[in-house]
């Protein structure tokens, strides 16, 4: 698959090669999936064992230039994309998370980590409960570590979970999309997310992108200051190298590497060992 702006099918094949419609990723997919309770079933007829995608994004300052819903609208390029290669059953996104160390600047929404631990969890119960067996939570937000020990909890429970993206399949997205940022530097509004936005969101991105770099790589009290002790502007990183076909590189490397995590998921018996710890193209459903 070469990422977002394929338009020559329209929609995942499933394990028999049918047609699954609504799963053609690109620029202005809407942000709430479009599926019926037919294409779910469908879809869950190719597979052993469901799995579901969640995005989880934000509510937060990104800067002058980028919307606040930034990191929800980041979570869901990637859920869509990853939509678009395999047979998962995609959700809508959760839009308000944990962004109080945004707190300082106007707009930005929070909710406690344990209120997100329990709509996380309600949602698995949900899913399980129809038959959905299987969760991957595709993170937009940095300050969501409470996610992690949501999955952390469903390891030995029978319940499967995964985090998505990890710090490694960012890192090879980002070497191979040519972001020439580090991770560490490009921490808030910086060159993946503009990125991102430019290629699939263009029209959400203002003007000021272009002039507003800053690095601040030394954080080490960013959790007990917030991020005004670091940004004046509420940018660390450098937007101003974002470009539109990094965005679409991004993505598409973000869906190859998510296939490791679709193999462990929807096995019956998923194995303990021999896991890459690269993205591979294995398992993967080409369009």
């Amino acid at each position: 698959m070469s990422g977002s702006g394929n338009t020559e099918t329209s929609g995942t094949r499933s394990a028999d090669d049918t047609v699954v419609p609504g799963r053609t990723p690109g620029r202005g997919a809407d942000v709430l999936p479009s599926d019926t309770s037919r294409d779910v079933r469908v879809r869950a007829e190719g597979v052993s064992r469901q799995v579901a995608v969640l995005p989880v994004g934000s509510f937060e300052q990104h800067g002058p230039y980028l919307p606040l819903a930034t990191d929800t609208l980041v979570a869901c390029a990637i859920a869509r994309e990853v939509a678009a290669a395999y047979p998962v059953h995609l959700l809508p996104p959760v839009t308000i998370s944990c962004s109080h160390e945004h707190a300082d600047w106007p707009g930005t929404v929070s909710i406690s980590s344990v209120t997100l631990h329990a709509v996380v969890r309600d949602i698995a119960a949900s899913l399980r409960r129809s038959g959905v067996e299987a969760l991957v939570l595709v993170n937009g937000h940095g300050g969501n570590y409470v996610l992690g020990n949501v999955v952390q909890e469903s390891a030995g429970s029978g319940v499967r979970m995964a985090l998505f993206p990890a710090p490694e399949d960012w890192e090879a997205a980002r070497e191979r999309a040519g972001v020439r940022t580090s991770l560490l530097s490009d921490m808030h509004a910086g060159e993946i997310e503009t990125s991102i936005l430019l290629h699939c969101h263009p029209e959400l991105v203002r003007p000021g992108y272009e002039t507003t770099d800053f690095i601040a790589d030394d954080r080490r009290h960013l959790l007990t200051l917030g991020m005004s002790a670091y940004t004046e502007s509420g940018v660390i990183g450098r937007p101003s190298l974002g470009s539109a076909e990094k965005g679409k590189h991004l993505l598409a490397a973000l869906a190859d590497s998510f296939a490791p995590y679709f193999s462990l998921l929807a096995s019956e018996e998923p194995a303990a060992s021999g896991l890459p710890g690269a993205a591979t193209p294995e398992g993967r459903q080409r369009l």
